[in-house]
């Protein structure tokens, strides 16, 4: 908790530096423009990059196969969306690295391999993605089953009447 609390002080003051740097050897308007051009082809690059790796997935989905990494590496490029959109040229790179396919999946690769990012298959219900804390899995995790009753056998007044 305190390191993202720390993250979310520490981040925003490093990108104002930056850019008032920037800003003092470019000039005031250039860093301003410079920041919207950034966003404008990350947010370009994000729908072909999405659009993309659902295909990637649907396509592992009709072969049978799970879309685990493809999952991880949506949730990427949902993050990088983000980050894009965030003003300031370090949320910008770190946005980059995750719309580029030989950045990002190795970076999904190693999420799913520490168990920072689980996927779960359930035969009934689908998959499930589950978030864990920590290299150490610490999250809370909360599994569950369904079935489908008839709606008479569900309801209080029938077990009443017995």
């Amino acid at each position: 908790m305190r390191i993202l609390l720390l993250f979310f002080i520490a981040v925003p003051l490093l990108e104002m530096l930056l850019l008032f740097e920037v800003a003092g050897h470019i000039g005031g308007l250039w860093t301003v423009g410079l920041v919207v051009l950034t966003a404008v082809v990350g947010i370009q690059i994000l729908k072909r990059q999405g659009l993309r790796t659902l295909l990637r997935a649907r396509q592992r989905l009709e072969t049978g196969e799970l879309p685990a990494k493809e999952i991880v590496e949506g949730m990427l490029i949902a993050a990088a969306g983000a980050l894009l959109l965030t003003p300031g040229f370090i949320t910008d790179a770190l946005g980059f690295v995750f719309l580029t396919p030989p950045l990002r999946g190795p970076v999904a690769a190693w999420l799913i391999g520490r168990g920072i990012w689980a996927v779960q298959v359930n035969q009934q219900a689908g998959f499930h993605v589950h978030s864990k804390r920590g290299p150490g899995g610490a999250g809370n995790v909360y599994e569950g089953e369904y079935s489908k009753q008839s709606p008479e056998s569900d309801r209080l007044e029938d077990q009443d009447d017995r």
